[in-house]
């Protein structure tokens, strides 16, 4: 369903779910961090200030430290039952501090039991005071606020009261007395009661232009995606209606600047393609009508005319049969060739020696036309390949060269090692190759001369030629300065033993 949508509304969707998972994720962040955190100390603080306040005046406080007057510097004593009075009915911890001269503190007294009689004990003050428990103190006393440890279960309890001096048979000694809770941990309810009031209107706002920012990219995201995205739609519709001239523009993000790249590549190889498939028919068609009309034709004249000689119509309806069947067999071994069917063999071969052998045997035809055919083919490393098929090659190759220079010119055949391979090259002092005809030289059916005479070849054997090479690995090119200045064609093919040495020697 997704799918479906717009790429401008899957865009805004996407956004919006991203932002609604970013505020849900920082929401759950916060409650779990203000949930772990401890109480502030400022509610406790005030209840214990406002316990104090109700002790009124300096004579009940000093009657709290009567542990410090009966038994100064022992653990134990008696003890005031108003103290543990005073500790349950109001809930808190009574505790009661001498504090000596090097300002560390001993329990006198504690409500809960824990601490024994003078046991030291580390209260951290706090910066804290009640102004209304301020206003009330009498003269000499003043406030204490502070936390210590629970050495019994390692709690923090948060403490506050007064501090004075208390005049005992050996002196004053200074005391404090607090009142101690234990401090908790803020409560999921007061979490969510301060993150409605504090942090939601914000988020909120924070919701709202975050929604505003991602339509507006949205917008814009899409549209430099859908602008390129809608060229290469059209570029598209205008290939499959036959219009190979529609050039797509290489805008927007880099990958659809490659896409639109490719597209045009693309449609470039699709419109040679095309060209070459009706040069192919029309190719075609024509290579078999013509000898079917010329073999129909004579025929005709056979039954016509059966009191003449037939011998010279017979002669040329033979020559157009075999024409014929060059162009289905050679047509057939190029499909084959280029489906990868058509099995070759592989043998060490001496192309110095292949290249030798097929320029003797043309030498009878260079000679008939009065063509210098010059061989410089010194034997050559090994390649693996097929014999015969090479052979074929370079019957191909030398013929056409003879076949295509005028009488009195050069056809050089020349073997060398080169760049970890088999050079194989044939060129021609003969009538040229024009430069707007190089591209399609081995194209299927393709001819230069278009002019169809009784020697006209099939327009295949370039092309069989081209797949051979291939098939082994190799390349084959061509050059020709233009027309009436000769052809070079080169064949390189790679030798196992060459490429053996090249790898050893780096």
């Amino acid at each position: 369903m997704f799918a479906r949508l717009s790429l401008r509304l899957q865009l805004l969707i996407s956004y919006v779910l991203l932002l609604g998972i970013s505020l849900g994720t920082i929401i759950v962040a916060l409650l779990i961090s203000l949930a772990t955190l401890p109480a502030p100390v400022e509610p406790t603080y005030q209840r214990l200030a406002a316990l104090m306040k109700g002790l009124n005046n300096r004579e009940t406080i000093l009657s709290f430290t009567v542990p410090l007057r009966n038994v100064p510097g022992s653990a134990t004593g008696p003890m005031r039952d108003d103290l543990a009075e005073f500790s349950g009915t109001w809930g808190v911890r009574v505790l009661v501090l001498t504090v000596l001269d090097n300002n560390s503190t001993l329990v006198a007294y504690d409500s809960a039991g824990v601490f024994t009689s003078l046991e030291p004990m580390l209260l951290r003050t706090m910066p804290y005071a009640s102004s209304q428990l301020q206003s009330s103190l009498a003269r000499g006393l003043r406030q204490v606020y502070g936390s210590f440890i629970d050495p019994q279960d390692n709690t923090e309890w948060l403490a506050g009261g007064v501090a004075s001096e208390i005049v005992t048979r050996r002196g004053a000694v200074p005391f404090i007395l607090l009142l101690a809770e234990q401090r908790g941990r803020v409560s999921l309810q007061e979490t969510l009661s301060d993150l409605s009031s504090a942090l939601l209107p914000p988020i909120f706002q924070a919701g709202v232009v975050g929604l505003v920012v991602a339509i507006i990219m949205a917008f814009l995201i899409s549209q430099g995606l859908v602008r390129p995205l809608h060229l290469l739609a059209a570029g598209a519709r205008a290939v499959a209606r036959g219009d190979y001239e529609y050039h797509v523009p290489e805008i927007g993000p880099a990958e659809i600047r490659g896409l639109a790249g490719a597209f045009n590549r693309m449609r470039g190889e699709v419109k040679s393609a095309g060209q070459s498939q009706r040069d192919f028919m029309a190719n075609v068609s024509h290579d078999l009508k013509t000898p079917l009309t010329s073999i129909q034709g004579y025929a005709q004249a056979i039954m016509d005319f059966p009191d003449k000689d037939p011998s010279g119509s017979a002669r040329i309806i033979y020559d157009e049969a075999a024409r014929l069947n060059r162009l289905v067999v050679e047509l057939t071994d190029l499909v084959r060739m280029q489906s990868g069917r058509l099995s070759m063999k592989s043998e060490a071969l001496d192309m110095g020696e292949i290249a030798a052998a097929i320029g003797q045997r043309l030498a009878v035809v260079a000679r008939k036309k009065q063509v210098s055919l010059k061989l410089k083919t010194a034997p050559m490393p090994p390649i693996a390949g097929d014999g015969d098929r090479m052979a074929q090659v370079l019957t191909n190759l030398i013929s056409n060269a003879i076949k295509f220079t005028p009488t009195g010119g050069t056809v050089l055949v020349r073997t060398a090692v080169n760049n970890g391979g088999v050079e194989v090259s044939v060129q021609d002092t003969g009538v040229g190759i024009p430069a707007a005809d190089l591209p399609r030289i081995f194209e299927r059916f393709y001819q230069v001369d278009k002019v169809r005479g009784p020697e006209r070849g099939t327009g295949l054997g370039l092309a069989i030629v081209r797949e051979i090479v291939q098939a082994h690995g190799g390349t084959i090119t061509v050059a020709s300065p233009g027309e009436g200045r000769g052809t070079t064609f080169t064949i390189w093919l790679p030798s196992p033993l060459l490429s053996t040495i090249v790898s050893r020697g780096h």
